[in-house]
């Protein structure tokens, strides 16, 4: 093969093919969840309640670090910083995020509302008195976080940013919207309308990264949500309670309106609640941002960041 060959083979318009990076990021990332997995059996024990504040942070820190690996060495290899896959940290916790998240909180509030009218939601007495509202809700606050940084920076981070390089941005929105809609199945209770919501949840908020250039406003979205969900009102999300909540919520009705074992996330209402979202942002959230032109350079470029990066994990190449 000519050295013209190889270059048209793993080197494209956008630097190193797409295929290819993915393939070294899924090489990366399998064997590091999996070691994650393995590090959170040993530290919390397979069958130990998970439903805690702090078993949720100690579970969700160490595969968000098995993440943020695999996304650091891409970064060596490609030339490219955390900033262009959607997560630059001088954002971090900005106007964008605190918005996503007034939005999500509020929303939460009317939909849960309408399904209190509906009688099949009842709001339930306090859980929680005196310092251990302030103490629990503090507490939720670092594993739902962390949580929504793992699952959208997984989904709507590196693979959102490398499938769009290759084949466009809503080809690939669809794509890491249906994969995590996938993933949801598998959740308690996701045989419903779970993944049809996690799926639709996922295009919205890729339309929201369109618009606003990064993930911030995303995460405050699902993470206001999730708080929420889990401790303020002390309901499942995505199939999974959690322990220490504010009030003891309860939904009694038709799986169509309460979600089920799932959660409210399944049911028609929450699916009309994201059509509308998706309406909102549309109309509000204006011009393309993402990705930035500047994250996708010249491919001699990016070619000679890939060798330097083979260096210097592989000092004898």
């Amino acid at each position: 093969m000519t050295d013209h060959a190889k270059s048209n083979f793993f080197i494209g318009s956008n630097g190193i093919r797409a295929g290819w990076r993915l393939l070294i990021f899924f090489a990366l990332i399998l064997p590091l969840g999996y070691g994650a997995g393995l590090m959170i059996d040993r530290i919390i024990g397979p069958s130990q309640d998970r439903a805690t504040p702090a078993h949720g942070a100690i579970m969700m820190a160490i595969y968000l670090i098995a993440l943020l690996i695999a996304t650091w060495i891409m970064t060596r290899i490609e030339g490219r910083t955390f900033a262009d896959y959607g997560l630059p940290w001088r954002r971090a916790f900005g106007k964008p995020f605190w918005q996503g998240a007034g939005i999500s909180f509020t929303s939460l509030v009317a939909l849960l509302l309408v399904l209190r009218f509906a009688g099949v939601y009842s709001f339930g007495p306090l859980a929680l008195h005196g310092i251990d509202i302030l103490k629990f809700g503090a507490a939720w606050t670092i594993p739902i976080f962390i949580a929504a940084l793992l699952e959208d920076f997984l989904y709507r981070g590196y693979l959102l940013f490398t499938l769009t390089t290759g084949i466009g941005f809503w080809t690939s929105a669809v794509i890491t919207s249906l994969l995590m809609g996938g993933i949801h199945y598998f959740n308690p209770g996701g045989h419903g309308l779970g993944p049809v919501a996690a799926t639709l949840y996922c295009l919205v908020t890729c339309l929201v990264i369109r618009r606003t250039g990064d993930l911030w406003m995303a995460m405050g979205i699902h993470a206001a949500w999730g708080w929420g969900v889990v401790f303020f009102f002390g309901l499942p999300s995505s199939g999974f309670p959690g322990s220490g909540h504010l009030l003891n919520g309860s939904m009694h009705g038709s799986i169509w309106l309460t979600g089920g074992e799932f959660g409210i996330e399944a049911g028609v209402p929450n699916l009309i609640l994201l059509s509308l979202w998706g309406v909102l942002f549309f109309l509000w959230l204006r011009g393309v941002k993402y990705p930035n032109p500047a994250a996708v350079p010249d491919p001699r470029q990016q070619s000679a960041a890939f060798q330097n990066a083979l260096r210097t994990f592989a000092p004898e190449v």
